[in-house]
């Protein structure tokens, strides 16, 4: 029998090979000579579980979890589709306010309060929370102060809705929507609309003063319209308009300043020199916004009147051999009291023909309303009556409140 040397220790010398060529030994590196085990028998693979097992295995108890953790995952979950449901929400209940709102005027005064509460509301808002990058974000905020973040916001919203969407029917009976003041009902609805939307309130306008700012001045100064007959009947609307633009003026600066601006002179000249340049706008484009509360409920052209006042006949296309003379009949509802004078403006292809003031053409109407008569006739009526013609009834500072229009046609 052969037997195998043990191999050399770590501290003994290395073997010499042919050549001077040294190897180290070691357990490894069988000696020359070394007779080689036989191999070990490789383990068989493991064996794979029966599939009862393996889901015997995979099964664990849940981890209970508390009511804040179930509503905070759901909200996880679930919070922007809860956001769009919302919206959907407040969108259906603006309209039940402005059904609210077609109850009477009498209801206006009632803006008062809401417009005063957003004022107050949205100043407090900015200065708890700050506004753009300076706002704090909500995500990772302690639950006092989401609270009352997602408080104010809400009330917020809803005072806008309430207002925007009650200021909707009175707006669109005064506007004249193929008339320059047909902009500002799209303006109030767009506002109207965007207060509904929760994703564009939280996440842009009340981010940003800037932005909140000017949403709010569209706002007032659309509620203001109505505050001022509401509160003060039979104010002219020239008047009504150049106080809201100057309330909504200083309303819009103390969104931007601190309460240690107002110490300084500077500062004060400024805002009243600001107001003083928006209420000359006002007047300036005073032809452009509507005269609410006012607006035309009846109007009509025709060949002659009963006694009674009322047409015979409203005729809206007619041959021009048969005029001899027109007539035209508008009632204005005024539930903001009589405080302006009203005229007839008659118009062929946009040319001025003849005005009437209200001194010669008012006549005995229905209660709550004025009623003008204006007869085109004679030396009045031009040589091409051919064209397009229309009846304007416009306040004395010219703002329109409605018009009837009528073709001229071989």
């Amino acid at each position: 029998m052969h037997v195998v040397p043990a191999p050399p220790s770590r501290n003994e010398p290395t073997s010499p090979l042919p050549g001077g060529a040294e190897v180290l030994a070691s357990a490894d590196t069988p000696a020359p000579g070394a007779v080689h085990a036989a191999p070990q028998p490789q383990a068989s693979p493991p064996t794979e579980p029966a599939p009862g097992a393996r889901e015997q295995a995979r099964s664990f108890n849940p981890v209970p979890f508390g009511l804040r953790e179930k509503v905070r995952a759901f909200m996880t979950r679930h919070g922007k589709k809860l956001w769009w449901l919302h919206s959907i929400y407040a969108l259906c209940l603006g309209t039940g306010v402005v059904l609210f709102a077609q109850k009477g005027f009498d209801q206006a005064r009632f803006l008062a309060v809401s417009a005063g509460g957003a004022w107050m509301l949205v100043l407090l808002f900015f200065r708890l929370h700050g506004s753009g990058k300076g706002q704090a974000s909500i995500e990772g905020a302690e639950t006092k102060t989401k609270l009352r973040f997602y408080a104010m916001t809400y009330a917020l919203k809803n005072l806008y809705q309430g207002m925007l969407f009650f200021l909707l029917p009175f707006y669109w009976k005064s506007t004249t929507l193929d008339s320059k003041n047909g902009w500002f009902i799209l303006l109030i609805g767009a506002c109207a609309i965007l207060s509904t939307l929760d994703v564009i309130m939280d996440r842009v306008l009340l981010k940003w003063v800037a932005l909140a700012s000017v949403f709010h001045a569209v706002a007032l100064f659309g509620c203001m319209n109505l505050i001022v007959p509401a509160l003060f009947p039979n104010t002219r609307t020239l008047y009504s308009l150049m106080i809201a633009a100057g309330v909504t003026t200083i309303a819009f600066w103390t969104m931007h300043l601190e309460l240690s601006a107002y110490k300084k002179k500077g500062v004060l000249l400024a805002i009243l020199a600001s107001a003083g340049l928006m209420v000359g706008l006002v007047y300036w484009g005073r032809t452009a916004i509507p005269p609410v509360p006012m607006h035309l409920s009846r109007a009509s052209v025709g060949p002659m009147t009963l006694a009674d006042g009322r047409l015979a006949m409203e005729v809206r296309v007619l041959h021009p051999s048969v005029i001899q003379q027109l007539q035209a009949v508008t009632d204005v509802v005024v539930p903001g009291g009589r405080g302006d004078r009203l005229r007839h403006v008659w118009r062929h292809d946009g040319n001025e023909v003849v005005r009437a003031n209200e001194e010669t053409s008012r006549v005995e109407g229905p209660q709550g309303t004025v009623r003008l008569r204006s007869r085109l006739s004679g030396d009045n009526l031009p040589a091409n009556l051919i064209g397009n013609w229309s009846v304007d009834v416009e306040t004395e500072d010219g703002q329109l409140v409605g018009r009837t229009a009528f073709l001229v046609a071989e």
